[in-house]
């Protein structure tokens, strides 16, 4: 898996244990001490080189991944922490990807709300086709930080105010912004007002449940 622009692959894998998230070379961020709620682990994502890259963790409810009555009443933030990486190979070691960003960050978080968002009218078989357009929207949205689709929003990170993208939409919402620790921060939610939020490096990542 590599997070990558436009021409390659963006997403999350590998398993849901503490071990990959203590492989990682950056800090982890999550919401800070005022949320006392349940905290869980994602996943996380690794370069060609098979450096951890990014992760996510999860805070409140966990949100379905299948169509079931009630998955909109969940209420969850999930926060995605990117490394800054100026200079990343391909897979095939031949080329150069672009950096990570805080584009890349605001696609992650795009395409994480987009796979636990399931139409009540649309039949299975027609999911992929409308994810697939729905994908598309938000690498655009991702591309275009500084368009219309997105407004900002200042919110603490390590108790500084710090300005985010941010857009909602009928989904949820998403945000995304960097930090001073060389990372970049995306996060999506729903039920969960992104208005009173307050990000904070994660002192203890097996906290986390999985």
């Amino acid at each position: 898996m590599e997070t990558t622009s436009r021409s390659g692959t963006i997403g999350e894998s590998g398993p849901r244990g503490v071990d990959e998230y203590l492989r990682a070379s950056f800090p982890w961020y999550g919401l800070d001490e005022a949320f006392t709620g349940r905290r869980w682990l994602l996943r996380t994502g690794s370069a060609a080189d098979g450096e951890i890259e990014h992760g996510s963790v999860g805070h409140g409810d966990e949100p379905s991944f299948v169509a079931e009555a009630g998955m909109r009443d969940h209420r969850f933030t999930v926060v995605t922490t990117v490394a800054s990486r100026p200079v990343r190979r391909s897979a095939d070691g031949t080329g150069v990807l672009d950096a990570t960003s805080v584009s890349s960050a605001a696609w992650l978080a795009g395409s994480g709300l987009l796979s636990c968002t399931w139409p009540q009218h649309m039949e299975r078989s027609m999911r992929e086709d409308w994810l697939g357009q729905q994908t598309a929207v938000a690498w655009e949205l991702a591309d275009d930080l500084e368009g219309p689709g997105w407004s900002t929003l200042a919110l603490p990170v390590d108790g500084e105010p710090v300005p985010f993208h941010y857009r909602e939409s009928e989904y949820g919402w998403v945000l995304a912004g960097s930090t001073q620790n060389n990372v970049h921060l995306g996060a999506y939610g729903r039920g969960m007002s992104a208005y009173g939020l307050a990000f904070s490096v994660i002192k203890d990542i097996a906290g986390y449940t999985g």
